[in-house]
């Protein structure tokens, strides 16, 4: 049964980080819930030919209706060491960077101050250069399908291609051709480097909010390393493996490991381990167990939750 109540109301603040002190009503989040099971289901009932159009207009009502959830959190900026590791994967400039689904454009603002040339993109109109607060930096905006990027850039241009939580908003069926035509937009060696959340630890969309153990909100599909390995594999990559969070690169530093050949070699070995692990957990049959298990795995570093990975060309 879904919570109702004081119940719902504390589940959601927690899961959108909405201060307990502000003021949300049963209503406002069934009226969310009702939106995105209505929009998921257009999305998922999308062709080929009107994806691009369903999409946007999907998400378009999405940010309009739900503009007040913005009312509500902090007028703080929030804290940008979580893009150390990017940083650390990506190098120095100079390089070219494309990041599909910029959303406010926080991340691609955090690189271009570095001094990359980057290029923001979003799949709707809504979102956009606006929200760009430095007009000195070397950075652009556009809107694209966020699948068939080769159609929008020219190929073999950028030296990476970058996206945050963005390919579980995907069509599924459109998750290797994406991976495709970030390829053919990347220059010889360029990289794709991306997050995503696991499926063993979600649902990670509202859907947790009603204590569903799978999305059924606007996270189309969450993923496992092994089918995001594949379908890279199946799009041309040479070389696939997980990113070291920042805090360990420093601990292998600190070991002898500094060169990038050893953090790379010892990368591909962590993905396989996460290959394994995924497997195991895939015995245990209740997805709330499971969901349990996979956090303890976390706090050891044996599973990671946020599937973070870099496929190169």
């Amino acid at each position: 049964m879904e919570p109702r109540g004081l119940e719902l109301i504390t589940r959601y603040k927690r899961t959108y980080s909405i201060p307990a002190e502000a003021e949300i009503t049963e209503q406002m989040i069934l009226d969310h819930w009702d939106l995105e099971k209505k929009l998921t289901k257009d999305l998922l009932e999308s062709n080929s030919q009107n994806r691009w159009e369903v999409f946007e207009q999907a998400y378009t009502t999405l940010y309009s209706k739900l503009e007040w959830q913005h009312s509500f959190l902090p007028d703080s900026k929030p804290s940008l060491d979580k893009y150390k590791t990017l940083l650390e994967i990506i190098g120095s400039p100079p390089k070219k960077i494309y990041e599909v689904g910029s959303g406010k454009g926080e991340m691609i603002e955090y690189l271009a101050k570095y001094g990359f040339e980057c290029k923001a993109t979003e799949i709707t109109r809504e979102r956009g250069s606006k929200y760009i607060t430095d007009s000195s930096l070397n950075l652009s905006w556009g809107n694209t399908d966020g699948v068939n990027l080769d159609n929008f850039e020219q190929k073999e241009f950028y030296d990476l291609v970058i996206s945050n939580q963005v390919i579980e908003h995907f069509h599924p069926d459109d998750l290797t051709t994406h991976f495709e035509s970030a390829y053919k937009i990347l220059v010889k060696q360029g990289k794709y480097i991306f997050t995503t959340p696991h499926c063993h630890t979600g649902p990670h969309d509202v859907s947790s909010v009603f204590g569903y153990d799978n999305p059924h909100g606007m996270h189309l599909k969450e993923y496992t390393y092994r089918e995001l390995h594949d379908s890279l594999k199946i799009a041309g990559y040479k070389r696939i493996y997980c990113a070291i969070p920042s805090h360990l690169r420093k601990l292998l530093s600190i070991l002898g490991f500094k060169k990038e050949e050893q953090i790379i070699a010892i990368s591909l070995f962590y993905l396989n381990v996460m290959f394994i692990v995924e497997n195991i957990l895939f015995i245990i049959p209740n997805k709330k167990v499971r969901r349990s298990f996979s956090k303890l795995l976390r706090k050891v570093y044996l599973f990671a939750d946020n599937i973070f990975l870099v496929a190169q060309k």
